[in-house]
């Protein structure tokens, strides 16, 4: 089971006191992370203001900070719309990147996101789908790119568990149906990532935790950082061992 610690995704900066924003940030919890058990990094990148960033000159030294801090351990980065918002220049900027990260997720439901994901492909960056709705796994299914995906993130975006569970077991089923067997990760946000983790681990799915999805543990107090994030994951899947 493939554990990812989703470092800060698209929260604000102060949203929590050990959310990282700058590079050196992200490094050290990068470290202390893949130190409680984390076997893969997903970040949003930041420019100097703390904003999302998907430019070369944000992404390139922090994809060299990272693979000094954890050398060997794959790299994921968004490719969200909240990053860049206008499909075109996101596009564009993806394909100027020098340096590349080992793998990027892209959301399927957004605008230009088949093409995004191709490009990747042809430049040889692993890609997750992210699918968020049953339209979304839909695109995945008539896109032609599915086997050349690496997994699918199944990310339920509903308030509530029962909701969240349920849009998951909706969007498994189109899956199913169009024959797609790659790998899967399940996750929750906020009040439901903790359910939904434990959901995911009964079904045998890669999982995810961190700031980017909750700022609690699963007792509701507020995390100590990343790390006790994924310490707390790590436990619970050696729990159902």
């Amino acid at each position: 089971m493939r554990i990812v610690a989703c470092l800060n995704g698209d929260r604000r900066p102060g949203a929590h006191p050990a959310l990282p924003i700058s590079m050196d940030q992200v490094a050290e919890d990068a470290r202390a992370a893949v130190d409680s058990g984390a076997d893969e990094i997903h970040v949003h990148p930041r420019d100097k203001r703390g904003a999302e960033a998907l430019d070369p000159q944000v992404l390139t030294p922090l994809l060299e900070r990272l693979r000094a801090a954890v050398p060997g351990v794959p790299i994921s980065v968004t490719t969200a719309l909240s990053a860049e918002p206008d499909p075109w220049r996101r596009y564009d900027v993806v394909q100027r990147w020098g340096q590349l990260p080992d793998s990027a997720t892209v959301n399927l439901h957004e605008p230009g996101s088949v093409e995004v994901a191709r490009l990747l492909l042809d430049r040889r960056v692993r890609v997750e789908a992210g699918v968020w709705t049953v339209e979304a796994a839909r695109i995945l299914a008539a896109s032609g790119l599915s086997e050349e995906f690496s997994a699918v993130l199944i990310e339920p975006t509903q308030a509530t568990t029962q909701a969240a569970l349920e849009n998951a077991s909706a969007i498994a089923g189109i899956l199913d149906r169009a024959g797609i067997e790659l790998p899967r990760l399940l996750h929750g946000q906020d009040d439901t990532a903790w359910p939904v983790l434990d959901a995911a681990i009964e079904a045998g799915h890669d999982i995810r935790i961190g700031l980017e999805d909750t700022l609690r543990t699963p007792e509701g107090a507020e995390a100590a950082d990343n790390a006790d994030l994924v310490a707390r994951a790590v436990a619970r899947v050696a729990a159902t061992a």
